[in-house]
């Protein structure tokens, strides 16, 4: 299997944004690490802001469509739409959906407070899957290895 996650959600503004943060964090340089979105908008702040606590930097990144990822690099596709409609990626990959609510609104009384709290909420949601994803890997991983 190729070795290439890619996340998806909508925008590519915050679920994805924070999972391939997350996912570089967590798997390091062995694993090439992508997200993108059928309506490609920008980064959300609260993304960046919330990001920023786990010393994980998306001041660089830039929201960019599923139609620009060459499928060749894709070894696993992540979904992470929960109410939406999840972009379709027509590569050969294997597929995982995790449905995590969308943590943005374009609500503007909701309060920073509460805002940070919905981000930080999907951010922490995400980590624990990744780290889950990655025990698993290592676990198959580990199974083949045996196997041979």
């Amino acid at each position: 299997m190729k070795p290439g996650i890619l996340f998806l959600c909508v925008a590519n503004s915050a679920r994805s944004q924070m999972a391939e943060g997350l996912a570089r964090m967590i798997f390091g340089d062995g694993v090439l690490v992508q997200s993108a979105g059928s309506e490609p908008s920008t980064v959300n702040p609260y993304a960046v802001q919330v990001m920023k606590e786990l010393g994980v930097d998306l001041t660089t990144h830039a929201s960019k469509s599923v139609q620009t990822i060459d499928a060749e690099t894709v070894g696993t596709v992540i979904t992470l739409c929960a109410e939406e409609v999840c972009p379709v990626f027509l590569g050969a990959a294997r597929r995982l959906h995790w449905p995590i609510p969308d943590p943005a609104s374009k609500d503007a009384s909701i309060p920073r407070e509460e805002m940070l709290t919905r981000f930080r909420t999907a951010r922490d949601t995400l980590r624990e899957k990744l780290e889950q994803y990655r025990s698993t890997l290592l676990e198959e991983d580990s199974a083949a290895s045996f196997a041979e």
